[in-house]
């Protein structure tokens, strides 16, 4: 582990959240590292450190936060183990990385509507081999656009000079890491806060999907909170159910209809918290901007997430981790330290998972602003500003994996059991004296549940 770069990355990610306040002591255990060009475990020890912090400061807790590496590490993985059967499958086999005539791009298909999108924009292929001779003939920024116009996800590979010199790299440069404010009044909540269970009475409305949202709202989950996660009519995640849902209660609602917005300001209306990864303008459009929720739930935590970030041409392009990795040069940066011919990411999808974490740490130390001042609390983060804290942050590149593999004593000592079979299921990262951080319930499918507290 690179001490120096924890460190820095810890003092910037407590600048982000709490400004001038005291840097607390963050201790680690098990310090082995992911191979990679960047500081990867170190961001994942930290922004879990950060999560873990801002519950004790809400608990008002004296009691040092400490943090396995390695086992970061593996949450940043996968925090499921399936028991006699075979993990879900990762990727569509259309998406991934391609030669084009001036560079690479990376394609994003695993939502069936981006997949068809991609078709619209470049042929019916039949298959893999039949899309890399399409994707071949075209200029890679052509081809990105073609893709975004007809609703798909792409980014072709930049390096961090030219990501720095476009407009959108240029706006992201100036965005807060974590920007916040306090807004309006509220009244003092009744939360009991007992440090067994900190959450419990906390209703939090989950308006997320992959990855950084679930990753947030799990861990709130696991902490107690209340958790309701809500998805459109047709929304499928088969890759991430099992490992996002745990905790959760997960329920559908078409918000372009009538009821189902109705049914929504209800819900917030009766929230403690919302969560909501939707692009920049879209809850705006359908009648929920922050001023109506904050209307509706006086006193909310207001948290939200974007990929691109929050200003700049790209505020409300679609995106994904591997999409922000290949646009913003970590992808590139990977490619010439592994000496490769061929994009090398991060060795985890490490922008989601962390940004994850510095969400739910947004969310505590929203509980802690309406818990001490009366106050409601906004939040923004991005997938892109966090990529850039990862480039900031100074590292020695790890050459070897030196430990980042299974060990016994990882799981749970009781296994899941639920909707897909028995698994066994990581125990906490993080450490704080008299909280266990567990979810309550397995995972449960998406829609399984009905659209109220």
């Amino acid at each position: 582990m690179d001490t120096h770069c924890a460190a820095a990355l810890w003092q910037q990610l407590w600048h982000g959240l709490r400004g001038a306040d005291p840097l607390p002591h963050l201790s680690f255990t098990h310090t082995d590292t992911f191979s990679s060009a960047f500081a990867v475990s170190e961001l994942a020890a930290t922004s879990i450190g950060l999560a873990a912090q801002a519950l004790s400061d809400l608990l008002g807790n004296a009691a040092p936060v400490s943090v396995d590496v390695r086992l970061a590490s593996r949450w940043f993985q996968q925090s499921v183990k399936p028991i006699n059967r075979p993990p879900a499958a990762t990727w569509d086999a259309l998406a991934g990385d391609y030669p084009t005539r001036d560079g690479w791009i990376r394609l994003h298909t695993n939502a069936p509507h981006h997949r068809a999108a991609l078709l619209r924009a470049v042929g019916h292929v039949g298959d893999r081999q039949a899309l890399a001779n399409a994707v071949a003939a075209w200029h890679g920024d052509a081809l990105e656009q073609a893709v975004i116009e007809a609703g798909g996800c792409a980014a072709v590979m930049r390096s961090e000079q030219a990501w720095l010199a476009h407009p959108q790299g240029m706006a992201v440069e100036r965005e807060a890491l974590i920007s916040q404010q306090a807004v309006g009044e509220a009244p003092t909540p009744g939360w009991p806060l007992h440090p067994a269970r900190p959450l419990r009475g906390v209703r939090v409305l989950d308006l997320t999907r992959i990855i950084a949202g679930p990753v947030a709202t799990r861990f709130l989950a696991s902490l107690g909170a209340q958790v309701l996660r809500l998805d459109p009519p047709d929304w499928q995640e088969p890759t991430l159910e099992e490992e996002m849902t745990s905790g959760k209660r997960c329920a559908r609602l078409d918000l372009h209809t009538q009821d189902g917005r109705q049914q929504l300001r209800a819900l917030i209306a009766h929230s403690d918290v919302v969560v909501h990864g939707y692009r920049a303008d879209a809850l705006e459009k359908l009648g929920f901007d922050a001023e109506t929720r904050r209307q509706l739930a006086p006193g909310l935590v207001d948290v939200s997430l974007n990929a691109w970030g929050w200003s700049g041409p790209w505020r409300n392009r679609r995106g994904f981790d591997s999409l922000v990795q290949m646009g913003c040069g970590i992808a590139e940066r990977g490619m010439i330290w592994r000496d490769s011919a061929v994009p090398t990411p991060l060795p985890v999808q490490a922008l989601d998972h962390a940004t994850g974490y510095m969400m739910a740490a947004a969310v505590l130390e929203g509980l802690r602003q309406r818990r001490m001042h009366h106050v409601g609390w906004q939040a923004q983060l991005s997938l892109a500003r966090t990529a850039r804290l990862l480039q900031t942050a100074g590292a020695t590149p790890q050459q070897t994996q030196n430990g980042i593999a299974p060990h016994p004593q990882d799981n749970l000592s009781a296994l899941e059991i639920n909707r897909w079979g028995v698994a066994k299921r990581l125990r906490a990262a993080a450490y704080l004296p008299g909280t266990p951080m567990v979810c309550a319930t397995p995972a449960f499918g998406l829609g399984s549940s009905v659209a109220c507290w």
